[in-house]
């Protein structure tokens, strides 16, 4: 099996000379992570910026359909996100055999929540009555998700995928097709958008059928992919078909549920503060989203490092490695907090640029450098608390941190956010800013449990092997 991006340690160079390893490992199972992550983020700003050409109806019922799937999508890909650490240890513990079967229980899963989300979606008529559209923008709404869901089996389904091949350390391979997916996305939106090719113009409804389209040429790429390529040719899907274990399922949900409703419960934060801000007007809620976006594109680093974290972790975990993955797991904070200073002293510096680069609207850029200048400070507790998070999933530990961030968010975060934004119990009134801060607080505290929580973490020693619920620890094959 290859090795090369998930090689196993060499316990006898020293500390400083083992670290700078594990460092580069990261890199390159971080960096096609991150490019995925940016081909994925590229594909919302080619449907915002071409739907909004089409008319502000449809730009906006774009923006609602959006705010709709995403949240779905990201509790679906959480729960996904078990096979990642679940594969990556099988592997590191040489237990090839197990790989493919949970695989299976993976496409399960992702089937029946194809199902459910495509359900859900199709009959959105009495959310879309509660924001009170006109019928005109709710019917763009309705079109848009009903082509949507078209493509949802095929994107349910490469998240399973994800699954196999990051796992297997071959994170390169989803970067591949996640860019094909965008580089598909812009003409199939210009087709179907404005009408070309003979095609009626479908506006904002157009941006589904063009999302779904290439979400599905992607995932029969890969599974084309998948199937001709030497490197896989041990992980034939059709030729290791294993029917469904109900105890393999629920060990994937037990680990994924979790992790599903953790980034729910972040998503569906962000989605709050933004309807609370309303009343203050369009020019606060500008410089909010302004701001947000600009943090949003910066996670985009520690996520990836974070996911890659995840995979190593597991990895080494499975390969009866655990000093080594203490080692990592631990000095990946020095790395990560040093990306945060460096995200820090940008948006120190640059919340003017970024500010005019965004808006010619003086208002609005006022607010957006007032929120730049506390994003500056929300970055460093928002690095270190993905940081830490990613580890503890490594180890597979992933209930009580999901307690952790709901605590945080909910619990500190959101009500403090309200206070310093709509009254004078502990300050005068911050508008907007008092949600920022209300962030900073939840994320600070985020970080200091779970760093302590990764800190004390033991994982349950059982000879170094990878449990599962099934059977206690399973034989080791030969290592590939």
């Amino acid at each position: 099996m290859d090795e090369t991006h998930q090689p196993l340690p060499e316990g006898r160079q020293p500390l400083v000379q083992r670290t700078l390893t594990e460092w580069k490992t990261l890199a390159l199972l971080g960096g096609p992570i991150l490019v995925a992550q940016l081909a994925q983020m590229a594909n919302g700003v080619i449907d915002t910026v071409m739907a909004g050409h089409a008319s502000a109806e449809d730009l906006a019922a774009v923006g609602i359909g959006s705010s709709l799937w995403m949240p779905l999508f990201l509790l679906f890909m959480g729960l996904l996100s078990a096979l990642q650490p679940i594969i990556s240890g099988y592997r590191g513990e040489g237990a090839v055999g197990r790989i493919m079967p949970v695989t299976w229980q993976g496409l399960y899963i992702a089937a029946v929540s194809t199902t459910i989300m495509i359900l859900l979606l199709t009959h959105v008529h009495p959310v879309l009555e509660l924001l009170n559209l006109d019928s005109h923008t709710a019917g763009i709404t309705q079109g848009y998700l009903d082509a949507f869901a078209w493509g949802i089996p095929a994107l349910l389904l490469m998240t399973a995928l994800r699954g196999l091949t990051d796992g297997l350390g071959h994170t390169q391979v989803i970067m591949a097709f996640a860019v094909l997916s965008t580089l598909l996305n812009l003409p199939l939106n210009y087709i179907f958008i404005y009408g070309k090719l003979g095609l009626p113009a479908m506006g904002g409804v157009g941006c589904g059928w063009a999302t779904a389209l290439s979400n599905s040429v992607a995932a029969v790429a890969l599974l084309l992919y998948l199937n001709q390529s030497p490197r896989y040719r041990r992980f034939h899907l059709l030729g290791d078909w294993s029917r469904p274990d109900p105890v393999d399922i629920r060990y994937i949900l037990r680990l994924g549920l979790p992790i599903g409703f953790t980034i729910f419960v972040e998503a569906s934060l962000f989605s709050v503060i933004a309807l609370f801000l309303a009343p203050l007007g369009p020019v606060v809620v500008a410089g909010h989203q302004i701001a947000l976006n600009v943090v949003s594109l910066l996670f985009m680093l520690p996520l990836s490092l974070g996911m890659a974290l995840t995979l190593r972790v597991s990895f080494l975990v499975g390969a009866r490695a655990p000093d080594t993955a203490r080692l990592i797991a631990r000095s990946a904070l020095i790395l990560a907090g040093a990306i945060a200073l460096v995200f820090a002293s940008l948006l120190f510096l640059t919340t003017d640029a970024i500010a005019r680069l965004y808006t010619g609207d003086t208002e609005v850029q006022a607010v957006t450098v007032s929120l730049l200048l506390y994003a500056a400070v929300f970055q460093v507790a928002d690095v270190i608390q993905v940081t830490c998070i990613s580890a503890l999933r490594g180890y597979k530990d992933t209930r009580i941190p999901m307690v952790i961030m709901l605590f945080s968010f909910w619990g500190v975060g959101l009500p403090l956010g309200y206070v310093l934004t709509f009254t004078d119990w502990l300050v005068p009134a911050m508008g907007a800013a008092g949600f920022w801060v209300g962030l900073t607080a939840g994320l600070t505290s985020a970080s200091v449990l779970l760093g302590t929580r990764l800190l004390v973490f033991a994982p349950p020693q059982r000879g170094g092997h990878d449990v599962s619920p099934q059977t206690g620890p399973h034989p080791v094959t030969a290592h590939k």
